[in-house]
């Protein structure tokens, strides 16, 4: 009888198939261990059409041209230098500087920007129109008893209505700005609390320039965004500045109410409300950058604002100097202490003496001799 292993008339041929170049030989005699082909391992022996529960291993499918050759099978030796870079390895050496994220850019960012400016021109521009007001004023006391030059009284005018409506420009374009500031300032801290702003831009600017509704809400903004901050003295700065806001609003109801006076007195009271107005206006945009610049950290002239804090003393107050005692020092002190409780006391010449001695330079030296004479 023909061996089994190396197969008899109609019973498949037993073969070995090799792990690395998927040859197949087959089993004559004893079975092999290495592939003749790569000298890769050869596995169990088992017929070429034996079923995969018979078998020890699996074939896998492989692309066309993915079939290995010998002479790419074979392992390239091991070097035994030590590895090292040629050059220097640039992978996880550059340390590049963070990207800062772009700031969302409002649609009043380039008022904004320039808002600290605009508020200062706008303090200077109401300050001369206060100036051209007290002008006017003058010129109507003198024209109480004097006749006054049509050049002056027109230059005058054109020095008011000049600077009163550059005034009056300025501040609206200003409001514009601080409305485009809030909204920025809020949505900074809304996003730090990690919130989003409830209120829109357009409420924003509803709120802060319809007039009689912009005496109260720009408060309620302001201090909306204050509170996020958990500041105590962005509130103080908001409530000052509020007062001043209101106050200034019924200051320019009041003189606008001037205007349609018919008696003279009155209208040169309207002279004289109008000069404190614009002082008014002149002193809320001075309060207006003090408040931008309080968000900011900053005091009025835009220097970093130092805090106080007060913490409580633990250890006991300490003289810094010693009161001075009369007499000779502590040594006679202490000897004075020492005397017994049934000693006579000092007459009361002997106190007035050493009365007189302390400060008197005379005395004092003439004691001094004495106490070198005695011991010799």
């Amino acid at each position: 009888m023909a061996d089994a292993r190396s197969g008899s008339a109609g019973a498949a041929p037993v073969v070995q198939p090799c792990a690395r170049c998927g040859a197949r030989w087959a089993v004559q005699g004893k079975p092999l261990h290495w592939c003749p082909r790569c000298r890769g391992v050869l596995l169990s022996p088992a017929p070429v059409d034996a079923p995969a529960e018979r078998r020890n291993y699996r074939w896998v499918a492989r692309p066309p041209g993915r079939r290995s050759t010998a002479g790419s099978a074979q392992r390239r030796p091991a070097s035994l230098e030590t590895p090292r870079y040629t050059q220097i390895p640039r992978w996880g050496l550059r340390d590049r500087p963070p990207v800062a994220a772009v700031a969302q850019r409002g649609p009043l960012a380039g008022l904004t920007e320039r808002l600290p400016r605009l508020l200062i021109a706008t303090a200077i521009v109401f300050g001369a129109s206060a100036l051209a007001e007290l002008g006017r004023y003058g010129i109507l006391l003198r024209n109480r008893t004097r006749l006054i030059q049509p050049v002056l009284l027109w230059i005058s005018d054109a020095a008011v209505y000049v600077f009163g409506f550059a005034a009056l420009a300025l501040a609206l374009v200003s409001a514009v700005a601080l409305v485009g500031w809030l909204a920025d300032t809020r949505r900074a801290a809304f996003e730090k609390a990690g919130l989003t702003d409830p209120r829109s831009l357009r409420t924003l600017a509803l709120g802060c320039l319809v007039p009689g509704a912009n005496l109260v809400w720009p408060g309620v903004f302001l201090s909306e965004a204050a509170r996020l901050r958990s500041d105590p003295r962005l509130l103080r700065v908001i409530r000052i500045w509020w007062a001043a806001w209101v106050l200034n609003g019924v200051m320019v109801v009041v003189a606008q109410l001037y205007r349609f006076a018919d008696s003279l007195q009155v209208q040169a009271d309207g002279v004289s409300f109008a000069l404190l107005t614009d002082l008014a206006a002149a002193g809320l945009a001075v309060l207006s950058l003090w408040l931008v610049r309080a968000f900011a950290g900053l005091d009025v002239l835009g220097r970093e604002e130092t805090v106080s804090r007060w913490v409580i003393a633990t250890s006991p107050a300490e003289a810094v100097i010693q009161p001075v005692r009369p007499g000779g020092g502590a040594p006679e002190s202490a000897a004075a202490d020492r005397v017994s409780p049934t000693a006579e006391p000092a007459s009361p010449a002997a106190d007035r003496a050493s009365d007189r001695a302390v400060g008197n330079d005379e005395a004092t030296t003439s004691n001094l001799e004495n106490a070198e004479v005695l011991p010799k």
